[in-house]
C-alpha cells in the first residue's frame, strides 16, 4: 500500500514540476515576442495546463497522507519538505500567476469548469482597464521560473524521502 502510494505521489509530483518548468524553459524565447505575438501565444496553455494542473493540489494530498502516518525520522522529514514545496509552487500559482491568467482571460467566453476555475482567486484592474503587458508578462513568466524551482526541490525531496 505504502508503495503505491509513493508511486502515485511521485508521478502527480513529476507532472506537476514538468508543467512549471515547460514554462520557464520557454521564458528565454517568450521574453522577445513582441505584445502582439506574446497575446496571441498565450491563450494556447489554458486547455491542456489546466487540466493537468490538477496533479498540483492532488500531489499536495498525496504527500500529506505519506508525510503523516510516518514516525518521526529523515523519511519523514524528507517528505514533510517535498510538501511545503509543493505546497509554496501552488501558492505562488494563486498569488503571482492567477491574477494575471484572469488579466489575460479577461474578455475571453470560458465554458464549464474553465470559466468556474478562472472565476476563482484574485483579478488585475477591469474588464476594459488598460495594462502594462511587460509588466504583466514579467509576473507571469517569472513567476513559472519559482514554481518550478519550487517543484524540483519537492520532486527531489520526495526521491530523496523514497530512498531513504
Amino acid at each position: 500500500m505504502i508503495f503505491a502510494l509513493e508511486l502515485t505521489a511521485m508521478l502527480l509530483v513529476a507532472v506537476a514540476m514538468a508543467l512549471s518548468l515547460a514554462h520557464a524553459l520557454e521564458l528565454p524565447g517568450k521574453m522577445r515576442l513582441s505584445e502582439k505575438e506574446y497575446l496571441a501565444v498565450q491563450p494556447i496553455y489554458y486547455p491542456g495546463f489546466t487540466i493537468a494542473g490538477a496533479a498540483e493540489p492532488l500531489g499536495i494530498v498525496a504527500l500529506a497522507v505519506l508525510a503523516f502516518p510516518q514516525p518521526s525520522g529523515a523519511a519523514f522529514r524528507l517528505t514533510l519538505g517535498a510538501l511545503v514545496a509543493l505546497a509554496a509552487a501552488h501558492l505562488a500559482y494563486w498569488l503571482l500567476t492567477h491574477p494575471v491568467n484572469n488579466f489575460w482571460l479577461r474578455e475571453t467566453r470560458l465554458e464549464g469548469a474553465g470559466r468556474g476555475f478562472f472565476g476563482a482567486g484574485p483579478r488585475l484592474g477591469g474588464k476594459g482597464e488598460a495594462a502594462d503587458w511587460r509588466a504583466l508578462r514579467n509576473r507571469w513568466e517569472r513567476s513559472h521560473v519559482v514554481r518550478a524551482v519550487l517543484s524540483l526541490a519537492s520532486f527531489m525531496l520526495l526521491a530523496a524521502a523514497i530512498a531513504a
